[in-house]
This record gives C-alpha cells, sequence and structure tokens, in this order.
C-alpha cells in the first residue's frame, strides 16, 4: 500500500530584534530648591552641645552637624569660671547623697529641723513669691479654676525637695538648675512621680551656675519669656568662693528675671558664725563649735576675707564636712544693687518663726508639715533648734 506522506514541522521562522525606543530629548537644567536657601549645615556651637549633652542624653553627644536656623543667635558672651577643687567636693558629696524616699525621711535623726526649715521656706515662698507670680504675665490661658500662672527658676536644686512647694504655689512653668547630675535626675523623677494634676511645666539640668551662665545649658527659646521667682535656698554660699563666681551667680538671678521679680534664699548667718568664732578662748586646740546635730570649722582667725573666707560644715545625716564660705550680708547687699536687686527682708530663722507663727496662714502650716504635733509638741531637741538658726531668710526685688 501507499503510506501518505507525514507531515514535516515547520522550522520557526527567525523573529528581528525590537527597534530600540527613540532616545528623549534632552530637559532644559531647571533644577527646583526643597529647602530654604539659608538651611546649609553648620557645626554646633559649643553652647549648643553643652545643650545636648546636659538636656537631651548621651546619644546627642554624637552630632557633629545639623540644621540651624538663620534667625539662631549666640548668647552674649560670659566669662567662664575656673572650676576649683572644693567645686568637685561639693558635686561629689551631693552625687553620693541617696535619695532614700519620703518613708526613710520620716526617720531621720533630725526630722524636726527639716520639717522646720521646709516651713521656714514655705513662709518665705508664700509671702513674697506669691504675689510675683500672682502678677505674672505667663499663664496656661484655662479657667480661673485651673489657672496656672507664673515662672520659676530655682538654682541649685538639689533632689527637688521645693517641688510640692511649687505645685501649690500653681505655677505655669519651672526651670531647675544643679551642679550635682545625679541629683537632677533624682529631681527629675520626684517631679514626674507627681500626681498629673499637680505637675506643672519643668526642665532639669545639670550646671555649674557660679561658673558658667545658664545658656550653656538650656536653649534661649526656655529663657525667652522672663521668670517671675528665683530660688536659691541652702546653697548660695558656695558661690562666695570668690569674687567672679559672685558675679557669675548673681548674672544668672537678674539676666533672665523680670523688674518686679522677687530673688529668694536661704543663707548661712556669717555675722553669728564669726562672733562665735570671736568667743573661742585663745588658747582652743581647733578652731570648732557645734553640737551633737551639727559642727563648723574654720581655717583660722585671720584673714576675713569678702570671698573665699573658708569653713568646714558637717550636719547630721545632710552634710558631710563639705567646704562652705561666709556671705557677709551687707557687702552681698551691695553687690546686689550693681544687679538691680534690692532687699525687701532678711532674718534670722527664729525671728521668721517669731514673726509668722500665730499667722492665721502659717499656724495652721505648722501642725500640717509636722513641725508640731495637735499638742503643739515639736520633734525638735535644742541642738536642732541650734543648728536650724544659724541661718538666715531674705527676698529680694528686682527694680
Amino acid at each position: 500500500m501507499h503510506r501518505p506522506p507525514v507531515p514535516r514541522a515547520r522550522s520557526p521562522t527567525p523573529q528581528r530584534p525590537p527597534s530600540p525606543p527613540p532616545k528623549p530629548k534632552p530637559l532644559p537644567y531647571k533644577p527646583r530648591r526643597r529647602t530654604p536657601a539659608g538651611a546649609v549645615l553648620e557645626p554646633l556651637t559649643p553652647e549648643e552641645m553643652r545643650f545636648y549633652r546636659t538636656q537631651l542624653g548621651t546619644g546627642t553627644r554624637r552630632l557633629a552637624k545639623r540644621k540651624r536656623s538663620p534667625s539662631y543667635e549666640p548668647p552674649d558672651n560670659q566669662p567662664l569660671v575656673k572650676k576649683s577643687r572644693d567645686t568637685g567636693l561639693v558635686m561629689d558629696h551631693y552625687n553620693a547623697r541617696p535619695d532614700v524616699g519620703i518613708d526613710q525621711r520620716r526617720v531621720s535623726p533630725i526630722i524636726g529641723m527639716r520639717n522646720f526649715n521646709n516651713w521656714i521656706k514655705s513662709v518665705l515662698i508664700t509671702r513674697f513669691a506669691h504675689p510675683a507670680l500672682a502678677s505674672s504675665a505667663v499663664a496656661d490661658g484655662g479657667g480661673s479654676r485651673n489657672l496656672r500662672r507664673g515662672k520659676v527658676l530655682e538654682l541649685g536644686c538639689g533632689k527637688g525637695g521645693d517641688l510640692n512647694k511649687w505645685s501649690k504655689a500653681r505655677i505655669k512653668e519651672y526651670i531647675a538648675f544643679d551642679i550635682a547630675a545625679l541629683s537632677v535626675d533624682q529631681a527629675r523623677g520626684r517631679w514626674d512621680s507627681l500626681p498629673r494634676a499637680s505637675r506643672f511645666d519643668a526642665t532639669f539640668t545639670a550646671l555649674d551656675c557660679y561658673s558658667e551662665p545658664l545658656i550653656h545649658g538650656i536653649l534661649p527659646a526656655r529663657l525667652a519669656e522672663p521668670f517671675d521667682v528665683v530660688s536659691m535656698q541652702f546653697c548660695m554660699h558656695y558661690a562666695f568662693e570668690s569674687e567672679a563666681k559672685a558675679h557669675c551667680m548673681l548674672r544668672n538671678v537678674t539676666q533672665w528675671l523680670r523688674p518686679g521679680g522677687i530673688f529668694l534664699g536661704t543663707i548661712p548667718n556669717a555675722e553669728q558664725l564669726l562672733t562665735r568664732l570671736d568667743q573661742m578662748p585663745a588658747d582652743a586646740p581647733g578652731l570648732s563649735f557645734g553640737n551633737s546635730v551639727y559642727s563648723i570649722k574654720f581655717e583660722s582667725r585671720e584673714p576675713r576675707p569678702l570671698y573665699g573666707h573658708r569653713y568646714s560644715f558637717f550636719l547630721q545625716d545632710a552634710v558631710e564636712d563639705v567646704p562652705e564660705y561666709l556671705v557677709h550680708w551687707e557687702h552681698f547687699a551691695q553687690l546686689a544693687d550693681k544687679y538691680k536687686l534690692r532687699p525687701l527682708y532678711k532674718k534670722e530663722f527664729h525671728d521668721v518663726f517669731q514673726e509668722f507663727h500665730e499667722h492665721p496662714d502659717f499656724r495652721p502650716l505648722l501642725q500640717k508639715m509636722k513641725v508640731v504635733d495637735e499638742n503643739g509638741e515639736t520633734e525638735m531637741n535644742d541642738d536642732q533648734w541650734e543648728a536650724a538658726n544659724i541661718y538666715v531668710a531674705f527676698a529680694m526685688e528686682k527694680y
């Protein structure tokens, strides 16, 4: 039989490669700017670097450059003061002091004195700071019932022992500095633990305010609105190690304080301490006096300089032989006048008590702050009372 032919598969027809697309016509060069003409990378200034180290944490220390607004103006040049060995001793001492908490503080062997000192500060704040805060232009704009008003600067904030006092004063803004970084962290933690309804805007910075201007620790915007009150409690005497430090301290107090603003403080009574020194017998083995609660030791009877008049101070459960310096009041008042500060008030602690312990606003506070109990009895013994009364309280006004 005849077999039909088997069809063969057709070989594929070869395809030509596609033609390349036509080249686009070149566009005219018309770039568009995405950032303002002045937005260039500039190195951080020393002041800004100090701020980023102290305010925003160690991670920002690696920053070398950032965009800076063309409107930024560097701060006025202020002379820096060389830090001394005593400055390091003071800083190390307060960094080493533990924040023991409320319960532990209540069993302090000098709890009566602590409570009394807190009452003195409350009287000082209520009597002089409250009126300045009431007239402040700084307010939160809320209703009258919840209005917070006033801006406070605290130099030497320590561990934040006065935060409750400022909360009760219903301030709007609080900026605090201290030389001891650990104390600053503990103060920030204490503010953080306040009930939310009791909190105010707060900024905490570690800085030696007797050696550097505040602008080294905080950005200018935070200082643009002036303060109504500056507070320095149990710390201003450290500035009188030298004339340069005293001037630096007063510049930091007044540069950012509004006219009519109040400067509050508590300092050792230089006149009383020198009287005690003079009463010591000529053949005394050492120039030290005190009691079971405190002691003060001078290095010599003479000379008696206006700055750097050094002594060593010990206070049970508080201060361990830290170097301190006398503040001669009349000289301090004359120096403060150069910075437009005039004295309004200056009294020893026992005189403050005598003046206000029967006052209708402050008599109930004695019991509320546990200075006395419901029977009028106190935990302060004679030694604590003597230790408390080596201090004076003062208030000044900027004119």
